[in-house]
């Protein structure tokens, strides 16, 4: 007898870019409501994330029993947020924790002290520890477990001290760990400070303590040395997985004269957040798609002596560069940062990439909210059918929409 077919939803990093998948699944759970789905149903059975998209996977499986509640509860996060939420923003937190980092870098041979106590980020991300809390209901995920409306949560995260990449993962079912070339997966009961590791996003925010195995070892932004974005879903049994990104990963290169001369310590810094967010997704699911292909030529014969088996992709990813929109709302950063980060050249046009990471303001996520939901709706077919629902007509469709906001 064959397995039940599991769905699962892997959300990526990018710090405050993962406004975006917020509204993507707005987006998916007003087209599945459109064609009758139960609204309270979740669509969804193992959640896996990394880095901010961590926060966001564990946030919507702690109301995995409500669909619509936990859609709702993410997007009014996302369209609240302030910087002070995430980091200290104050004159006095910007000098104890950037300023200072700043200095050591420029100036640390000289300052002795720090050399038995350096200042361990850039910025200081004290207060998400709060908004974890409020965001978190840890005793209703474990219900949802039990109750079987979740299979599996998983967030991963890079140990510095062993070298390793990590997935921390708690499920319903029993399920075995396994363990490949410079990544492991553990199970535990996932907590705050799971997802505060998973992201920790390198030099900018400080690394977190973890136990493996009754040893500690400090861990960072779960992108790090991420290889195969999407194997834990696969290894807890999806046989679909829909990936949404924070990161335009197909769109066209940029001009050459766009950012010409010398590029600044932020364009430097952007460009390799982008490559740790973005290029482990973009290689996965090109690997994935080859795996696919190679499986659809083998007899069933064939298929029974492989221990691969096709696994359905959809990805939703930004239609748009995102560090374009940031670049248009850097201004709504609090004096403190934006003076610390135009240090380095992060409030000029061609340093955007890096402050559309650390533009947790509501202005800049409504932004990358709506056009989550505009890309997901511009692919109402493809999700409909990833969801194997019957698509209605496109009449039948606009005349329940205009119904609906009737009433």
């Amino acid at each position: 007898m064959s397995s039940p077919q599991k769905t699962a939803l892997f959300l990526t990093g990018g710090g405050a870019r993962a406004a975006y998948q917020a509204g993507v699944l707005q987006a998916i759970f007003s087209l599945l409501s459109e064609t009758g789905w139960a609204s309270r149903k979740n669509p969804f059975d193992i959640v896996c994330g990394t880095s901010a998209g961590a926060i966001n996977a564990a946030a919507f499986a702690c109301r995995a029993d409500d669909f619509g509640d936990s859609v709702t509860q993410l997007l009014q996060t996302w369209r609240q947020l302030e910087v002070e939420q995430v980091y200290r923003a104050d004159s006095i937190g910007v000098i104890r924790s950037g300023a200072r980092w700043l200095s050591l870098l420029s100036f640390g041979w000289l300052l002795r002290k720090w050399h038995t106590s350096p200042p361990m980020s850039l910025l200081d991300n004290s207060p998400l520890v709060g908004l974890l809390h409020k965001m978190l209901d840890l005793p209703r995920l474990d219900a949802a477990l039990d109750a079987g409306h979740l299979t599996a949560l998983a967030v991963s995260a890079s140990s510095y001290t062993a070298g390793r990449h990590v997935t921390f993962y708690q499920s319903g079912p029993e399920i075995p760990p396994w363990r490949r070339a410079q990544r492991m997966s553990i199970p535990q009961q996932i907590g705050v400070d799971h997802l505060l590791a998973s992201s920790a996003i390198p030099l900018i925010f400080p690394a977190i303590p973890l136990y493996c195995a009754d040893r500690c070892e400090y861990f960072g932004d779960g992108s790090l040395r991420e290889v195969a974005p999407i194997s834990p879903a696969i290894h807890l049994g999806a046989s679909k997985v829909l990936v949404i990104g924070s990161g335009n990963i197909a769109g066209p290169d940029r001009s050459f004269s766009e950012f010409s001369g010398y590029p600044s310590l932020a364009q430097v810094a952007g460009h390799a957040l982008s490559s740790i967010f973005l290029d482990g997704l973009s290689v996965d699911l090109e690997r994935m798609s080859r795996i696919n292909s190679t499986l659809s030529l083998l007899t069933p014969e064939q298929l029974m002596q492989t221990t691969l088996r096709p696994v359905r992709m959809l990805a939703i990813t930004p239609s748009q560069p995102l560090d374009n929109i940031a670049s248009q709302h850097v201004g709504s950063l609090p004096v403190s940062i934006r003076a610390l980060l135009s240090t380095i050249g992060a409030t000029e046009r061609r340093g955007a990439a890096l402050a559309s990471y650390l533009l947790f303001e509501s202005s800049y996520t409504r932004s990358l909210i709506e056009l989550g939901q505009i890309d997901t709706l511009s692919r109402r077919d493809e999700v409909l059918a990833f969801f194997d629902v019957n698509s209605m007509k496109k009449e039948d469709f606009i005349k329940n929409k205009l119904l609906a906001e009737l009433h």
